[in-house]
């Protein structure tokens, strides 16, 4: 066969790879929503369908190529997903612009707890993981 003739049935078959691997994540992504719909939990649908394949992925439940290919593409093309809450922020301007000091001051002061916070718990692993170390010598 020529290498020209092998190109559409090459491209078929990515595509239909692409699309059962979006098919993979896209269940998880259901799988999820459908935990928040029957227990209620406040947490978001899809942060819950990741984690179902993350630890799909992590068992060996699901393996890498099942998914890898997609994954790449929508992480390729994340910035995207973000025009929709861009969009959604640009609809909201004149309430930014009252409302800056509080948005500003407390991202700010949140960005200051996060970082001691995990300042102080990297440390205490450190030495932890440090004593331990040294009390098995």
């Amino acid at each position: 066969m020529h290498p020209v003739n092998s190109r559409p049935h090459n491209t078929r078959i990515l595509t239909a790879m692409i699309i059962f691997q979006l098919a993979i994540i896209f269940t998880f992504l259901a799988a999820g929503e459908g935990v928040v719909w029957l227990t209620g939990i406040p947490v978001p649908s899809s942060i819950l369908g990741m984690l179902m394949l993350t630890m799909s992925l992590q068992l060996g439940i699901v393996k890498l190529h099942h998914v890898d290919r997609a994954a790449d593409a929508l992480v390729k093309n994340l910035g995207f997903f973000f025009i929709p809450a861009g969009i959604g922020l640009m609809d909201c301007l004149g309430l930014l612009a009252e409302q800056w000091i509080p948005i500003v001051g407390s991202a700010a002061i949140s960005t200051a707890v996060v970082l001691a916070i995990t300042g102080q718990l990297h440390q205490l692993t450190r030495k932890f993981f440090t004593r331990h170390a040294d009390s098995r010598k």
